[in-house]
């Protein structure tokens, strides 16, 4: 029975029994998501969200704009972290974890008033359960059109809140079951440039959070709600391996982002960064290119605007993303802004499946790219984008990401995440005072 297998992983984890390393990796990933979330705080879905919701007063920190009530403070985090495409993710079970775990962990913690041992548990099972979901049913889940970060998030962030409401086995399994009967979303919201795709996230922080709460008020879920034959396993996948991976503490693999795109096109920039290095150049302009050729595996390649008509649309769009790449020598939020004017050098760039890089997918994401200067030809090939588990971003880069990222935060009050087991999350937030005086 899977879902009584994940209720008692919840049920059972103590801080004391994880290693050391995994702690660490959720803590870099709690710093992650607070530096993508204050800058995300920003975007325009972000602040309709604010607008349409209005949330009431209350403790949890609604992460730039001051406080708000739990439920919409969780929905609006979530929205503030996934808005960007800069939050943390995982390859195999293709998802991002932090952007529906951590707001919902974070909105409890501070309404319950746990110190930060019982908050890293928590977002630790969160992330063990979601990814665990994922690689059960992926790629299969994802081919069929969901949104894995929507779906699998939303049980991942009421296996957090459970945690942190430290309900007991059938109050568990009731979470798990409403859970599963809220998990959502879907990738036409993700591929076709809307906010849908933020909201994604942001749901399933909130729905995890209303789970938890009606589950300790004795409101019931189902208890087969993964396995059964119309639960979400046989109704949301064409196929899935069972697999018993809990406990093997999958935020291990969990991968952190350089470029503000769909994870799928950082193979390709990471090999333009090669290239334009091994020549010395910092950038290109558009009258130097003869024609570059990108050869990748297909989900990547399916990634193919040439013409995005607003934001959302641009980060899902290789040879746009990858033009102004090119332009600009790397590709942060700022190069995003203008980026019609890409589209001339965009013109000059062919996609292409390659058999070969394709049979390594998901285990690995392949591009290669060649680009012709003036009749020269360089290339280049990424088996794996920078921030994977093989090649991670370490402390000091998720703080220069941070300070990259919102120039006017002292980033030295970060240090109190290094000792933060023992201070209650109420008053961590506080220490750290990224709630502003925006609302």
């Amino acid at each position: 029975m899977i879902t009584k297998k994940f209720a008692d992983f919840i049920i059972s984890l103590k801080y004391e029994d994880i290693p050391s390393d995994v702690t660490e990796k959720a803590r870099l990933c709690f710093m992650d998501f607070l530096g993508v979330s204050l800058r995300g705080s920003n975007e325009k879905s972000g602040i309709s969200a604010l607008k349409a919701l209005q949330p009431t007063l209350g403790k949890a920190t609604i992460i730039g704009h001051g406080h708000g009530d739990p439920l919409n403070a969780s929905l609006v985090n979530g929205i503030f972290a996934h808005s960007l495409d800069l939050d943390d993710g995982h390859r195999i079970a293709h998802l991002h974890p932090g952007a529906s775990v951590i707001p919902a962990a974070l909105a409890l913690a501070e309404k319950e008033k746990v110190k930060g041992k019982e908050f890293l548990t928590s977002i630790i099972i969160g992330y063990e359960i979601c990814l665990s979901l994922g690689i059960m049913i992926n790629p299969h889940h994802r081919n069929m059109g969901f949104h894995s970060t929507g779906t699998c998030g939303t049980i991942g962030a009421a296996a957090a809140s459970a945690k942190i409401l430290d309900l007991n086995k059938e109050e568990t399994l009731n979470c798990l079951g409403l859970a599963g009967t809220q998990a959502a979303g879907l990738l036409e919201s993700d591929h076709k440039g809307s906010m849908g795709k933020h909201l994604h996230a942001g749901r399933a922080a909130q729905s995890g959070i209303l789970s938890a709460l009606l589950a300790r008020e004795g409101f019931t879920g189902a208890d087969t709600i993964l396995e059964g034959d119309e639960g979400f396993l046989n109704v949301m996948s064409s196929g899935y391996d069972i697999k018993d991976g809990l406990g093997h503490f999958h935020i291990r693999q969990v991968y952190m982002k350089k470029y503000p795109v769909c994870r799928h096109i950082h193979s390709t920039l990471d090999s333009a960064s090669k290239i334009l290095n091994s020549l010395k150049l910092k950038s290109v302009d558009e009258a130097m290119v003869d024609e570059v050729i990108v050869r990748t595996y297909k989900v990547a390649a399916e990634h193919d605007n040439y013409k995005p008509e607003n934001m959302e649309f641009l980060r899902q769009s290789l040879p746009v993303s990858l033009a102004l790449f090119l332009l600009n020598g790397d590709l942060r939020l700022e190069h995003l802004k203008d980026f019609k004017f890409a589209r001339e050098l965009a013109k000059k760039i062919r996609i292409e499946t390659d058999r070969k890089l394709d049979s390594l997918y998901p285990e690995k994401r392949p591009s290669k790219v060649i680009l012709k200067l003036k009749g020269e030809k360089s290339e280049a090939l990424t088996m794996l984008p920078s921030g994977e588990p093989e090649n991670p971003l370490k402390r000091d880069d998720i703080l220069k990401k941070f300070k990259m990222l919102n120039s006017e935060y002292d980033v030295k009050k970060l240090k109190i995440l290094n000792e933060m087991e023992s201070t209650p999350m109420d008053e961590l937030m506080d220490e750290l005072d990224l709630g502003g005086n925006k609302q």
